[in-house]
């Protein structure tokens, strides 16, 4: 396979990938303004909270107690040893640790 086409097929898949990350939602965490009540507009200044609302201020919805992330953090570590682990068996391999290069 020529350096031409591997080029070509790595800009493909890269665009390929752009492509397809272009449609994935994107979660904002904004007050919508259109299905809250008691929000009032007044001429000049746009839509204003009403008076009971002021007070409290925008809110994010409630997520939980929160996630448990010690599974992530087992994987993510033994993963990461693993790694190493390739990493060292090749440069062992390579001999590339026995003489330095300059």
């Amino acid at each position: 396979m020529s350096v031409t086409r591997r080029t070509l097929l790595t800009a493909t898949a890269a665009g390929t990938l752009l492509t397809a990350l272009w449609f994935v939602p994107s979660a904002n965490a904004t007050v919508e303004t259109g299905a809250r009540s008691g929000v009032a507009t007044a001429p000049g200044r746009g839509i204003q909270p009403a008076a009971e609302d002021a007070a409290s201020g925008p809110q994010l919805a409630e997520t939980g107690p929160g996630v448990d992330t010690t599974p992530y953090l087992i994987g993510g570590t033994a993963l990461l040893g693993i790694g190493a682990g390739f990493v060292t068996y090749s440069v062992r391999r390579s001999g590339a640790g026995a003489r330095p290069v300059l």
